[in-house]
């Protein structure tokens, strides 16, 4: 993969990302505050005044997860994001410490 096609997959899935959370924070009624930052940081906050953190590491050509549960790495493989240590998928994993996060139920899914 290229550094261009990289920053184009990581960018596209960090807004499917922001729209997944915004529509299932949405449907929830959930509270959290979704904001974009540059450099393709996405910080998420949440009710109780915890942050999840969900950026691009273009060096490691990766997407990196910090939340409450710890640190976690992604890289795209096989057509979609898996946990460097577990091989778990992205929004799989994004829906578990949203979950635990806010305290419901969340299904994310891409967009």
């Amino acid at each position: 993969m290229t550094d261009s096609e990289f920053e184009r997959l990581a960018t596209e899935t960090l807004s499917g990302i922001e729209v997944a959370v915004e529509e299932c924070a949405d449907a929830a009624g959930l509270d959290v505050d979704l904001q974009m930052k540059p450099g393709g940081i996405l910080e998420l906050g949440f009710e109780d005044g915890s942050k999840m953190i969900i950026n691009r590491q273009s060096a490691a050509r990766e997407i990196w997860v910090a939340a409450k549960s710890g640190g976690f790495h992604f890289r795209y493989e096989g057509g979609r994001w898996v946990d460097t240590r577990d091989g778990g998928e992205l929004f799989a994993a994004l829906s578990r410490m949203v979950g635990a996060q806010s305290g419901a139920a969340v299904i994310l899914a891409p967009r």
